[in-house]
């Protein structure tokens, strides 16, 4: 039983989650390229020069943050740097990329991506129930917030075990979960990601981490996540 359930959420689950993201991205994005012309203008006055180059600059560095409140500023270039690492590497897991020899037990980073993804969550969950942006926020920013907690948790036990408990790591190694599970998704097999690995309590680690990933790719594109695609744009409007 418990199988099958692994089978289902690490390899079906996953194209489908993959392909849902793909598909609800592009749907937002058409829907709002149909979507008739604000009778307004959207543009910030003064205007400044610059034009997409600087929308491009502030998108990435966000100076309004920086001077309204440094530390929330300092908070999000850490998650950013950190969501690099960590989709820098998930690539790596792929055996057709080495960007940290194949051998190693460490992820990119060292485990230090995952820190700096993880510690800024929980300050921007410490913010959003303290006043003046719990008056703002939804139900959905919590929901948000607890799931990327979760992605984040999950992952960090099995990234930190391996690369900072080096006596007893984690069961299922890096080696393994590039051949049994990830060289399986390059190729778009429907084989069971557990077969040949040792199943224990850290599969259900392995699985759920996966499970929560799935369930993000299939809230993004409905999502405040949808801001990735959208910010420079946006930007480049405001400066129309």
């Amino acid at each position: 039983m418990l199988d099958t359930l692994y089978h289902i959420v690490m390899v079906p689950m996953v194209y489908l989650a993959v392909a849902w993201c793909i598909f609800g991205v592009l749907y937002r994005v058409a829907s709002i390229l149909r979507a008739p012309a604000h009778p307004h203008t959207l543009a910030l006055f003064p205007r400044s020069a610059g034009g997409s180059l600087r929308a491009l600059v502030e998108a990435l560095t966000w100076p309004t943050i920086l001077r309204k409140a440094p530390v929330f500023w300092g908070m999000l270039v850490a998650f950013h740097l950190g969501l690099v690492v960590l989709v820098l590497g998930h690539i790596d897991l792929f055996p057709q990329v080495n960007l940290v020899p194949a051998g190693s037990r460490h992820m990119v980073g060292w485990g230090l991506g995952g820190l700096l993804f993880t510690l800024p969550l929980l300050y921007f969950m410490n913010r959003r129930v303290k006043e003046p942006v719990r008056l703002i926020s939804v139900p959905a920013d919590y929901y948000l917030l607890l799931l990327l907690l979760f992605i984040a948790l999950t992952g960090d036990s099995i990234s930190w075990t391996n690369s900072w408990n080096p006596p007893i790591g984690f069961v299922i190694t890096k080696a393994e979960l590039a051949t049994h599970y990830f060289d399986r998704l390059a190729h778009l097999s429907f084989a069971s990601p557990i077969e040949g690995m040792l199943v224990n309590s850290h599969t259900v680690v392995v699985a759920l981490h996966v499970l929560a990933a799935n369930l993000f790719l299939m809230i993004l594109p409905f999502s405040k996540v949808m801001h990735t695609f959208l910010a420079v744009p946006l930007n480049r409007l405001r400066r129309a």
